[in-house]
């Protein structure tokens, strides 16, 4: 919605970049995910010829694995201090290519138009987050490869309950399962049972909507449950964790319907997971939680 606080919120924001930096978790690529200064665990690959010959030829002809993704979402996809794209997701698909015998191009787009680029042709696949969900699965493929609940997250010292947030203000990245499914379905709920409605206040970004939190400008928000616990770890005690993750569902890669690139990355996937490589990025970004046991291809 487009709401005239939105819109002084958006003002007040631009006045408070140096919060917003605190809770995108700047990092360069050698820090870990908290800034703790301690090395990351390297992970640099050879190409397997059996994963690379699944690659569609018009791809392994070019040597390039075109990708869309949205930042910042940390620590899944955001910029560090040098402006770089850094990452989960990422170093994930930057090892993924490497399987391949392909270079990863990261390209950031809207988090809305990454699948419309891919159906268009002009990107290859996209890396940004997403949750499989029947309502992708109708425009394209995905193979799975980690698995994230939703969790929200309040200001410090506040007491919000996800099951009982009638009246409250709740920030959401846009086009989000949270902004399209979580939020909405609890408002309606409340509505239903005679309640006030749940404001749901959208952002472009997630930035935006933590650092919305960490001023008070709302009264919580809704994310991914990796991404609502690093903004908590990232905000210098001005965030807390609100209620449990719930809805765990896989994050998946979205490729063109019908592509031979999914094969591809449902092997180069699975070959992370055997050798031990998908868990030690994992790690790295503290997320080991979300870990799976195999990659797997859905179509809707």
């Amino acid at each position: 919605m487009t709401l005239t606080s939105r819109r002084g919120l958006r003002a007040a924001l631009a006045l408070t970049a140096t919060a917003a930096l605190a809770l995108t978790g700047c990092t360069t690529n050698t820090e870990g995910p908290e800034d703790s200064g301690e090395p990351m665990q390297e992970v640099s690959l050879e190409t397997d010829d059996e994963i690379a010959a699944l690659v569609p030829d018009e791809i392994r002809e070019k040597g390039v694995l075109v990708i869309g993704t949205n930042p910042p979402y940390a620590p899944n996809e955001f910029k560090n201090e040098q402006g770089e794209i850094v990452g989960f997701d990422i170093d994930v698909m930057t090892a993924a290519a490497q399987l391949m015998g392909l270079r990863a191009e990261f390209r950031e787009s809207d988090f809305e138009k990454i699948i419309p680029a891919i159906e268009g042709g002009t990107m290859d696949m996209g890396a940004s987050s997403f949750t499989v969900n029947d309502e992708r699965l109708q425009t394209v493929d995905f193979v799975t490869y980690f698995e994230a609940g939703i969790q929200w997250a309040s200001a410090a010292g506040t007491d919000v309950d996800p099951d009982d947030a009638c009246g409250l203000s709740v920030a959401v990245q846009r086009t989000t399962v949270s902004d399209q499914e979580d939020v909405p379905a609890r408002s309606e709920a409340c509505v239903a049972a005679g309640n006030p409605a749940i404001e749901k206040v959208q952002f472009d970004s997630q930035d935006e909507a933590s650092t919305a939190v960490a001023l008070g400008k709302v009264d919580a928000m809704s994310a991914d449950s990796p991404i609502s616990a690093y903004a908590v770890k990232q905000s210098e005690g001005k965030m807390q964790l609100a209620g449990d993750v719930f809805d765990s569902a896989p994050y998946g890669w979205p490729v063109r319907k019908g592509s031979e690139l999914a094969a591809a990355l449902e092997a180069a996937a699975d070959k992370l997971i055997e050798t031990g490589d998908f868990e030690k990025i994992a790690q790295n970004w503290g997320l080991e939680d979300g870990l799976i046991d195999d990659a797997e291809i859905r179509k809707g």
